[in-house]
């Protein structure tokens, strides 16, 4: 037994640092996944049960203007990303989008890419909120199955692809989903200024249109590399993140019919992140 747990912990640590950029290993919440699994069982317990309690008795909370902020905030932290990773990378021609291997080198340019590969992970730790809104706002139909799975995996799979492949294929995926995230939250914080423009439905439904089309692309992406034999990019993580992917396709396709191909009338999730 005492080999089992010696052999396990020898396991755990050759993972955590033999494999893991070492770049990285120093920036805050790098070091270990504890803090951010820690964080995300908070999260799924603040808003499945300790939000909810907290509520039941209480009026909804006024939060316009916190989500004004913060809804500029996103607006303009990912339109940096993509402003960025157009300056330093596509503009410049510097990655391949069949295949492009991670540089772990201390290059300017790709200590950049690594940075930006953290700051977007940190993003995406900033996305819960959306969720702890809704339910301070006592929103709880805009609290499904499809909107926290994927805040929690987005959490996941950003700190992951950060502690191991900081830059690489992954900025692809980076630069699209900034791009989606920059659009969705440009809506958010137009309704929010103007109500009245939630009237227009066309506008949610394109956003998910543009969520859709993001998974094809970065499925299509990722499975480039993952059967290209000459890619030195990890494969195991592309062929994890490639089922994620399909998974999210088909969650926002079913969300897509229920809400905008065959509306029942009833009150439906009204806010996605993808």
């Amino acid at each position: 037994m005492a080999s089992l747990i010696t052999r396990t912990l020898d396991a755990y640590d050759s993972l955590l640092n033999e494999y893991s950029d070492h770049r990285v290993k120093n920036w805050t919440l790098m070091d270990s996944p504890f803090p951010t699994l820690w964080l995300l069982i908070f999260y799924q317990y603040f808003v499945r049960s300790l939000g909810p309690r907290l509520m039941k008795d209480r009026e909804p909370f006024k939060l316009d203007k916190v989500m004004i902020i913060y809804n500029l905030v996103q607006v303009l932290v990912n339109m940096w990303f993509v402003e960025e990773s157009f300056r330093h990378i596509w503009l410049k021609g510097r990655y391949s989008v069949i295949c492009e291997e991670v540089d772990y080198s201390d290059d300017p340019i790709a200590i950049l890419v690594a940075n930006f590969s953290w700051c977007f992970y940190l993003t995406k730790i900033l996305d819960l909120l959306d969720t702890v809104f809704m339910v301070l706002r006592k929103k709880m139909m805009q609290v499904s199955f499809l909107h926290v799975y994927h805040h929690t995996g987005m959490v996941l799979a950003t700190w992951i692809a950060t502690k191991y492949v900081a830059g690489g294929h992954g900025v692809m995926f980076g630069t699209i989903n900034a791009f989606v995230h920059m659009v969705m939250y440009s809506y958010y914080l137009l309704t929010t200024l103007y109500p009245e423009y939630k009237k227009s439905i066309w506008w949610k439904k394109h956003i998910t249109e543009l969520q859709l089309i993001q998974f094809v692309l970065t499925t299509l992406h990722c499975s480039v590399a993952l059967f290209n034999p000459y890619c030195k990019f990890p494969k195991l993580l592309l062929a994890a993140f490639i089922p994620q992917d399909i998974f999210m396709f088909f969650l926002f396709l079913d969300f897509y019919r229920k809400e905008y191909l065959h509306p029942k009338g009833k009150q439906t999730v009204k806010k996605h992140v993808d």
